[in-house]
């Protein structure tokens, strides 16, 4: 019988699982949780060139963990929000300034990475850029009704493993699937 994920308005009173421990001694909770490393494998054809911060945002809802993807602007893919690193932020400051400027949402941004994921940004000139995006678990405490982004994407809340099959990056489907593994086996 698994843990059950409690409900509440912020994510920090939920339970997360440490995998890499025995079934009877890995909940925690979340602040005290080790991060999930997840990435792609050494083997990716994706020779990073270029790195990126994002923001995996989270709330429970109903007692059920919700993942917020948004839409690219240009091809209407659906994303997490992310940004190249900028002078005056860290990469969490930059991961967490994304999901603010790109969804409208307001929260706190854990201190290590979940994992990182490989894609190709695929610039005005049509040339691709091989990127690598450390992601971030974002614990969505507000969610704005207006943000500087609001008319250029959509935003949605969908479950983990549904959000792993809107993302077109494998190792965002990863990260994705990972958390939706947790949420699965707390509701047991």
């Amino acid at each position: 019988m698994g843990s059950r994920l409690i409900s509440g308005d912020a994510l920090a009173t939920s339970l997360l699982i440490s995998l890499d421990q025995p079934r009877s001694t890995r909940c925690h909770p979340l602040p005290h949780a080790a991060p999930i490393l997840v990435s792609e494998p050494p083997s990716t054809p994706c020779e990073a060139t270029e790195r990126q911060y994002a923001a995996i945002p989270v709330r429970i809802r109903d007692g059920h963990l919700q993942v917020m993807l948004i839409t690219s602007r240009e091809t209407r893919r659906w994303v997490v929000p992310k940004g190249w690193p900028e002078k005056k932020l860290n990469a969490r400051g930059v991961a967490a300034n994304e999901a603010f400027e790109e969804a409208g949402l307001i929260g706190t941004i854990h201190k290590k990475p979940l994992g990182t994921f490989h894609y190709f940004k695929v610039m005005p000139s049509g040339k691709r850029l091989p990127c690598a995006v450390d992601a971030y678990l974002f614990e969505v405490e507000r969610e704005l009704e207006d943000w500087p982004e609001k008319h250029q994407r959509e935003r949605r809340w969908v479950s983990p493993s549904q959000a792993a099959l809107m993302v077109a990056e494998g190792g965002l489907v990863s990260i994705l699937l990972s958390l939706a593994s947790m949420a699965v086996d707390e509701e047991g």
